[in-house]
């Protein structure tokens, strides 16, 4: 022990040099702080005396006093080892065990605590080697709790299994088994070569284990001592720097990289940090094969916690380098196409832009030049088929007739390119509606017959009568595309027959797939122009549209109408010989009716003084539509724009309107929206249009319009919409009228109602007054509903109404128009009879409460 005198006289010679220290118990001084060479030499001087000793690298010293204090008390102290460790070690040293614990993790990596118990491990192989003590005279004499506490902490120091300790039992009871043949007491040297034999297997598989972990990665992994040189490989750092084991082994692992200084600074910084990740580096081959690798280190220690070196895997990036190299390229390349893609996109929007503009300005021209030429034809054939009524001479009716016959060619080809135009806007439409097939085919075919007579042809039909009688189809477009084939067929054929067929080609529940097909033998077509044929203005040859006529857009047409229905147009032919032409159009089976096909309209003698206002500004066709109408014996009033349509409207009582739709001042789209909207009529309009554009028509449903008629006007069609439109209404508005005396037979049928109540006649009338007291207010608000375009009001009261048909026994064909209100309510959108439609509910619900009234009482009684 150093005195405090001492420690005092040192003391003062510290405080004069300016230092700062320590003096400790074990004669030695320890300064604080680095100090000069000059302060050192003062420093000696000042300690000849004092009998202390100057040491400078303290904490080595310190590191090696708390390991000789460990051992010490280990291996040569039993009765320290079952006092408080801590306390004596900080006794026995002079310092705060925490400081030493703390220096001891620092410089060694390991804890003091594990130091103890690495030493009481060699302690134990002491003690049963040599001093021959078995398990728990070990257990006590070491102080340990109990024998598997011993042994576990044995089995976490070396790995041993505590199997190995169950020969060790107590001597005096228990021979060794399993290590050798000697009994109690001379076992010693039996046991240790057991276990000296055990600990070299344990330490031969730790190292084959460690070897097969090595060699296991696939990268180049390498060990190196603390002075840089390679201790260790595996087969793969052979492989990527081609040189043997033995080669590498013992060289400066640095010789292998490409930038050595960088190398060692990696390695240094893993010693310094104890591990280093994806440090960038390139090892070469000897052959100079560059690779490069992310750089993986650290550090490893022996069974003491001392560091022994590095360990080190480098992970192979080369591939990983040129993916992502092709990656940034295909990225710079990905960004240029798209720079491209959008430049592209750009051109092509203004393309199509311009496309658009074209297309509409097209279609705009189409529809004025539609306009322009039809109102001047529907005067012309108009008043043509007027004269033909007249007494004419022969001659006079040979050139009205020539004169009919070249308007009408006009306006077909009018048709052919407006119908072109629709299907290029993609605007042309497909109706479903029921017709007869066979019906229709003979149809056209008749009106062939005067052209294929006065060319000396045949026309032949072979019709498949398995095809159902009715389907649902459009039969105009059937017709347009048959009649331009069979009329080509003609014009093209000097001789021979023509052969129109239609079989069925398939069936299933729902549809009939028909295969048509107009067979010539005609002049027919070059091969090199099939294909050619189909085109817009295209003919056979330069001479044939000089020989035969016509515009070229027939078979365009028809080509576009069949693609158009999801099929395609086939076409065989020889020159000289003749052409087929065939497709297959599907067709979905139906149960309906259709509408009576009649002979030429008579007049119709049932109505009498219809009333029609024409609203027309073209003065030739005032007189046209005049002249026509007083021939029907209709009384006729004109209006020339629309403005004087709806003043003559609100002065006037008419049955009908004509209405044209370009005039000046108010058209005729202006007149109807006006009529429906602010006269709240329900007037039938029919609209007048030179433009059978799909746009025009659409916009006439839109603002009310019933119907159309084409110009020039067909004076038989003109006929029948007419009388067709005002006798619907007219029976709607006679069957309306429900008085007692004017009634055929009841609308109700309680026979349902019967049975649901079980002949109840209490329950029965309960319902029967619910009916009554319920449906006029729902009547109400259907009806205010439509007239304020409250749609949900509408449907609403609709939908309400609609199960008291089935209860009361109403007919079915009442639900249906209920149905048919509420699909318009819940659409909002103007549909054709709807208002009539609800006057015809209103009429029937009317004349249900009074029959059920009549049946209440009659329930009443009977229940008297």
């Amino acid at each position: 022990m150093v005195s405090n005198r001492c420690k005092m006289a040192v003391k003062e010679e510290l405080k004069k040099l300016g230092l700062h220290f320590i003096v400790v118990d074990l004669g030695e001084v320890e300064i604080m702080e680095n100090i000069s060479d000059d302060q050192r030499g003062q420093l000696k001087t000042a300690l000849l005396n004092t009998g202390l000793e100057l040491i400078e690298d303290h904490k080595a010293v310190l590191i090696e006093k708390i390991k000789t204090t460990i051992i010490e008390m280990v291996h040569h102290s039993d009765e320290i080892i079952k006092t408080n460790f801590s306390d004596y070690l900080s006794e026995k040293l002079n310092y705060d065990y925490t400081y030493l614990a703390s220096l001891f993790s620092e410089v060694q990596g390991t804890t003091i605590e594990q130091f103890i118990i690495w030493h009481k491990v060699e302690r134990i192989k002491e003690l049963m080697i040599y001093d021959e003590l078995t398990i728990s005279e070990i257990a006590w004499k070491m102080n340990y709790s109990s024998v598997s506490h011993l042994s576990n902490q044995f089995k976490k120091a070396t790995g041993l299994s505590p199997s190995h300790f169950k020969h060790l039992k107590d001597k005096r009871r228990n021979p060794i088994e399993k290590i050798g043949d000697r009994t109690d007491g001379q076992f010693g040297s039996t046991f240790h070569d057991a276990l000296s034999a055990m600990l070299e297997t344990k330490k031969t598989e730790d190292s084959q284990y460690a070897r097969s972990l090595i060699e296991a990665s696939l990268d180049p992994l390498v060990t190196i001592n603390a002075q840089g040189k390679i201790s260790d490989m595996n087969e793969a750092m052979v492989n990527i720097t081609g040189v043997t084991r033995e080669n590498l082994t013992g060289t400066d692992f640095v010789d292998y990289f490409t930038e050595p200084q960088r190398a060692r600074a990696v390695y240094k910084e893993v010693f310094a940090k104890g591990s280093v990740a994806d440090s960038p580096l390139t090892l070469r081959h000897i052959d100079g094969k560059l690779t490069d690798v992310l750089f993986n280190g650290s550090i490893y220690k022996d069974e003491l916690g001392t560091v022994q070196g590095v360990v080190i895997v480098a992970r192979d990036v080369t591939e990983q380098k040129r993916i992502a190299t092709e990656l940034t390229e295909a990225i710079v390349f990905a960004e240029m196409a798209t720079l491209i893609a959008e430049e592209a996109k750009l051109k092509a929007e203004s393309a199509t832009k311009t496309a658009n503009d074209a297309v509409k300005a097209k279609q705009q021209f189409l529809s004025n030049m539609s306009h322009e030429i039809r109102t001047p034809m529907n005067a012309i054939i108009g008043f043509t088929k007027v004269l033909l009524k007249t007494n004419l001479t022969d001659k006079q009716k040979e050139y009205l007739q020539a004169i009919k016959l070249s308007g009408d060619s006009l306006i077909v080809l009018i048709n052919d390119i407006l119908d072109l135009a629709k299907v290029d806007a993609g605007k042309m439409t497909f109706e479903q509606i029921p017709f007869r097939m066979a019906l229709s085919i003979s149809a056209m075919l008749h009106l062939f017959e005067p052209k294929v007579h006065e060319k000396n042809l045949k026309l032949e039909k072979e019709y498949d009568y398995r095809i159902p009688e009715v389907l649902l189809g459009d039969p105009v477009r059937l017709h347009q595309i048959i009649l331009n084939l069979i009329s080509n067929a003609v014009k093209f054929t000097s001789k021979g027959k023509i052969t129109v067929s239609v079989k069925l080609f398939d069936e299933n529940e729902k549809e009939a797939s028909i295969e048509f097909a107009v067979k010539d033998t005609g002049i027919g077509i070059p091969e090199s122009k099939l294909e050619k044929i189909f085109e817009n203005f295209q003919q056979a040859s330069s001479g044939t549209s000089r020989l035969y006529g016509g515009t070229g857009l027939g078979l365009a047409i028809v080509k576009q109408l069949i693609e158009a229905q999801g099929s395609s147009i086939k076409v065989s032919s020889k020159e000289n010989e003749g052409s087929v032409f065939s497709f297959v159009l599907k067709f979905q089976k139906t149960n309906a009716e259709t509408e009576f096909e009649s002979e030429p309209i008579e007049p119709d003698t049932e109505l009498r003084d219809i009333k029609v206002l024409v609203v027309e500004d073209i003065t030739l066709n005032q007189l046209l539509m005049r002249t026509l109408l007083d021939d029907f014996g209709f009384e006729c009033d004109i209006a020339g724009n629309g403005k004087i349509a709806t003043e003559k409207m609100q002065t006037n009582k008419y049955d009908v309107i004509l209405m044209d739709l370009q005039m000046p001042e108010m058209n005729g789209f202006e007149a109807t929206d006006f009529i429906r909207n602010e006269l709240k009529s329900d007037i039938p309009i029919i609209a007048l249009t030179a433009d059978v554009t799909t746009v025009d028509l659409a916009k006439c449903r839109a603002v009310g319009m019933n119907d159309y008629i084409a110009k020039p006007v067909d004076e038989k069609l003109l006929y029948s919409k007419i009388i067709g439109i005002v006798k619907k209404i007219s029976a709607v508005e006679n069957g309306l009228e429900i008085q007692p005396e004017g009634i055929k037979s009841k609308c109700t049928n309680l026979d349902y109602l019967n049975t649901r109540t079980k002949s109840n006649p209490a329950l029965m009338m309960e319902m029967i007054l619910l009916y009554l007291e319920q449906t006029p207010p729902l009547v109400m608000a259907m009806k205010q509903g439509y007239k304020d375009k409250d749609w949900d009001k509408l449907y609403s009261a609709v939908h309400k109404l609609i199960p008291s048909f089935l209860i009361m026994g109403i007919s079915a064909e009442f639900e249906k128009k209920a149905h048919k209100v509420q699909e318009y309510a819940r659409n909002q959108q103007q549909s054709i009879g709807i208002s009539e439609m609800i006057k015809q509910l209103e009429k029937v619900f009317i004349q249900s409460c009074e029959e059920l009234k009549e049946d209440l009482d009659t329930i009443k009684n009977l229940k008297r």
